[in-house]
């Protein structure tokens, strides 16, 4: 392989490189004190994440051997080490967290690396709300200087977009959702004829597709100047690994934290019923299916743990690398770490 004559070189600076083990320190001080414990969990599962969003890496190892199906075992890279800690939750851990890399396939730009850095933990008996507050005190204590002179906002799912575009997300009509991605540019594919581009994109879109584009394409970017904005109650056909709210069964207890236009954390609470989760896992399969995409089975592991007994809890993953950026006035994600996919 030839490679460039300073392709060797980290593409973080020495400064940004005592920043990142500093706000480590940081991270762990933070939890020590709330007597939250560490953990490590494996960064190479057996099961893949089902999401249609996330992209997992297929693992091979030369001495696989070949199971009595007559295929060997598959192995996966972790995008997320959720699934891990629930199962330590349910053996009795306590409330955990970690500091961990991960891997998500087609996730490279200003505010992507295939490979980043995941900060999760889980509070058995936390609220939404309380994880929400214990959220924004990490985001502020790695933030230091930077976040003094920003707000802390609570904003509902809904309130974001009846904001930014008058458009309802829990009640709109599909051609209302339609017409405001049309209005922005919304496209599945740049392939298809001008003519016929947007009509084709709108016929294979759903209405989640549609508000996660409205979101990203213009309401995200907008959101967090100055603050940390969390925007919770999402759908509950959003729900992912989040319980519906009893309040209002259309929305998930999950929420979103931004700042700065940048999406830094996701959390919930916790779903618990396995049978429950089951379903939207084969729902996830069967849409990975229709969209072609690889659709492996579900980590029964996990199902198994949830039968036993997740305790009441609230977890969330923060982006590590993100929180850094904005720390250090960072404007590329390759700015904070040694070294990207690309240079590994």
């Amino acid at each position: 392989m030839t490679i460039a004559r300073n392709d060797w070189r980290p593409t973080a600076s020495r400064e940004r490189l005592e920043k990142r083990a500093a706000a480590l320190a940081q991270v762990r001080a933070f939890f020590a004190k709330r007597d939250v414990m560490e953990v490590d969990t494996p960064v190479i599962v057996n099961a893949p994440a089902t999401d249609v969003h996330i992209h997992s890496a297929e693992v091979r190892f030369p001495d696989d051997e070949t199971t009595t199906a007559g295929a060997p075992p598959r192995f996966f890279l972790h995008t997320s080490p959720e699934f891990a800690m629930k199962r330590l939750l349910v053996a009795g851990s306590g409330d955990i967290y970690q500091i961990c890399h991960v891997a998500r396939g087609l996730e490279r730009g200003r505010h992507h690396n295939a490979e980043f850095t995941l900060i999760e933990w889980y509070r058995n008996g936390f609220t939404l709300e309380q994880l929400m507050h214990e959220v924004d005190g990490l985001a502020r204590a790695v933030l230091g200087p930077v976040a003094l002179s920003f707000a802390s906002q609570y904003v509902t799912y809904r309130d974001a977009f009846m904001s930014a575009l008058g458009v309802d997300p829990l009640a709109a009509p599909l051609s209302e959702l339609q017409s405001a991605a049309l209005d922005l540019g919304f496209t599945l594919s740049s392939t298809r004829s001008a003519a016929n581009a947007q009509r084709a994109a709108l016929a294979d879109s759903d209405r989640d597709e549609l508000l996660d584009f409205l979101m990203a394409a213009h309401i995200g970017a907008r959101l967090g100047r100055k603050a940390l904005t969390f925007i919770h109650r999402y759908p509950a056909s959003q729900a992912a690994l989040a319980r519906l709210d009893p309040a209002d069964p259309r929305t998930a207890l999950r929420f979103e934290l931004y700042c700065e236009g940048i999406e830094l954390a996701n959390g919930f609470h916790e779903l618990a019923s396995a049978s429950e989760q089951r379903a939207r896992f084969e729902h996830d399969l069967a849409e990975r299916k229709r969209r072609a995409l690889p659709a492996p089975g579900l980590d029964e592991r996990l199902l198994a743990a949830l039968a036993h007994g997740l305790p009441d809890c609230a977890g969330v993953a923060l982006g590590f690398d993100r929180l850094l950026m904005l720390a250090t006035g960072a404007t590329h994600l390759d700015e904070v770490l040694p070294f990207t996919t690309d240079r590994a």
